[in-house]
């Protein structure tokens, strides 16, 4: 069990310190440990759920240490967050075993003198389980019980009010539901969903996209069949609705142009049957192999994968394609429940200088779609200044454009803007998003 932990301490210090993506850095020390499936999957539950609840946890432990938090050490400070984070979060781990294991774990890592600095702090906490730590202030109070840093809590009431921003806080705060989408180029969904009931797994329709299957229990989809011989691809529902919101058919010339790892790209794919041409860029070379190898695996071939900076115009492209995926860089708000860092990696400067970098690939992309045709643009952020300002701006500035209104069914966490636009709140089943359909009327 030390084990466990000791990985569990090795990722956070790097998510907290490295600024390393949570993902990517579990994944690489999950995969090269021996611990068992049960473990493995203890130490994502800690990792994951530490960072989620840093900002609460970091307050509990400031309250015990004082103006020494400042001064801990990487690994005791560490060391103390996973150990709140269970007592606090997790009931299956009795607390008296989570403030020995941290004890324990302190002495092999640290010295005597931290070990008893630990025990002490988690002991003390104990003994205050109903301590309040936020005061009457009712936005700390939010900031508290779900979690989030200030400005942020801050940013969201601003842009949606007391009531949504609740909303939108814990549904950033769901466990995510792990979907596919079903290929249709390879086989039907029923046949498919019924394939993957004959494989052991617990599945069930999505809750919008018609080409979601969502597994509630099963083993890793990734190493079975269905999955390496292109049946399903895992993605989100949220990004599910882009593909068929830019109405695609047969034999269009269409571009991606900010495509990778591809999954919206190889969903053109499938609903254009094949056919046609899908044009997919993205700024780093070493990304397009992501799409390649997802085009492969679906059995998709009429994807070009070419480098290309969106923001930078490309003349050979103008007025070329008859539908064009904007899907921006952004500032990812929207996707915290699956990458919970971006609670402390972002800032409001961050927010405010990505607009610039939108705004060009809008420019660009008002140029290479034909008379006629359709721009889709899309985020995965609930920023505002992102998304419905960056609409009201491109408009003002492309008088030969109009929104369209898109309609995905009438869920509470969808809202449909009065000029066309549709934000998703995330829930348990989808990432925040915003998606727009604008299309070219001279």
């Amino acid at each position: 069990m030390n084990n466990a932990r000791q990985i569990a301490v090795d990722v956070i210090t790097q998510v907290f310190n490295n600024k390393a993506y949570s993902n990517i850095v579990l994944g690489r020390e999950l995969n090269k440990s021996d611990l068992s499936d049960v473990d493995k999957g203890l130490v994502t539950e800690i990792v994951y759920g530490t960072i989620k609840y840093k900002y609460t946890i970091d307050k509990i432990i400031q309250s015990f240490t004082g103006k020494n938090f400042k001064k801990l050490e990487d690994f005791v400070l560490n060391i103390l967050r996973i150990s709140i984070y269970q007592i606090k979060y997790l009931d299956k781990i009795p607390p008296f075993a989570a403030v020995n294991e941290a004890v324990n774990l302190t002495k092999k890592n640290s010295s005597l003198g931290a070990s008893k600095l630990v025990n002490g702090v988690l002991r003390n906490y104990l003994r205050n389980l109903e301590k309040s730590y936020c005061g009457e202030d009712p936005i700390e109070k939010l900031c508290f019980e779900y979690s989030f840093p200030r400005w942020l809590v801050e940013h969201f009431i601003k842009q949606y009010g007391k009531k949504t921003t609740e909303k939108i806080l814990i549904g950033l705060n769901e466990r995510p539901a792990l979907t596919v989408r079903v290929n249709e180029i390879k086989g039907e969904y029923e046949e498919i969903y019924n394939n993957m009931e004959n494989e052991g797994y617990q599945v069930s329709e999505g809750y919008v996209a018609p080409e979601a299957i969502r597994i509630v229990n099963g083993r890793n989809i990734e190493d079975n069949l269905l999955f390496k011989e292109g049946y399903v691809t895992v993605q989100d529902e949220s990004a599910m609705l882009v593909a068929p919101s830019m109405e695609l058919d047969n034999d269009l010339k269409v571009l991606d142009l900010c495509s990778a790892p591809g999954g919206k790209t190889t969903h053109i794919s499938e609903i254009m049957n094949n056919t046609g041409e899908v044009l997919a860029f993205d700024i780093h070379e070493n990304k397009l192999s992501l799409i390649k190898d997802n085009a492969k695996r679906l059995y998709i071939n009429n994807i070009k994968c070419e480098t290309l900076d969106a923001t930078v115009y490309k003349k050979e492209f103008n007025k070329y394609a008859d539908r064009v995926l904007i899907d921006v860089p952004c500032s990812g708000l929207g996707i915290i429940r699956k990458k919970p860092e971006i609670k402390y990696t972002k800032n409001q400067k961050e927010l405010k200088s990505i607009v610039e970098i939108q705004r060009n690939i809008m420019n660009n992309a008002a140029k290479y779609v034909k008379k006629d045709g359709v721009i889709l643009y899309s985020t995965c952020t609930l920023n505002k200044e992102e998304n419905e300002k960056n609409i009201q701006w491109f408009l003002k500035n492309h008088p030969n454009f109009k929104l369209e209104p898109l309609f995905y069914g009438n869920v509470d966490n969808i809202i449909y803007g009065d000029s066309g636009e549709v934000t998703i709140l995330p829930n348990k089943f989808m990432d925040g998003f915003f998606i727009v359909k604008i299309r070219r009327i001279g």
